[in-house]
């Protein structure tokens, strides 16, 4: 179940990320609800890690939005560079 539900709370958490970065992405939306499912899998095992969320626990919706902010951030230097 966790990874379903970090599935899910990434999809809504890149929706948010997209919304809360406006602008011009490389890959448009697609790729960003994808970048929000990346960043909520970085989130929880960010979480995991620090001790904030047990084994098998996902990344609370706030923490996901985090992730995707930071990913979404990583990737517009990445492929910003590329052009």
């Amino acid at each position: 179940m966790s990874i379903i539900g970090a599935i899910v709370i990434g999809f809504f958490a890149g929706l948010i990320a997209k919304f809360l970065m406006p602008g011009r992405d490389p890959g448009g939306f697609i790729i960003t609800i994808i970048l929000g499912i990346v960043g909520a899998f970085v989130a929880t095992w960010i979480g995991q890690t620090i001790g904030w969320y047990h084994d098998g626990e996902a990344a609370g919706f706030i923490g996901a939005v985090v992730g995707s902010i930071i990913i979404l951030v990583i990737y517009r230097m990445i492929a910003g560079r590329r052009r």
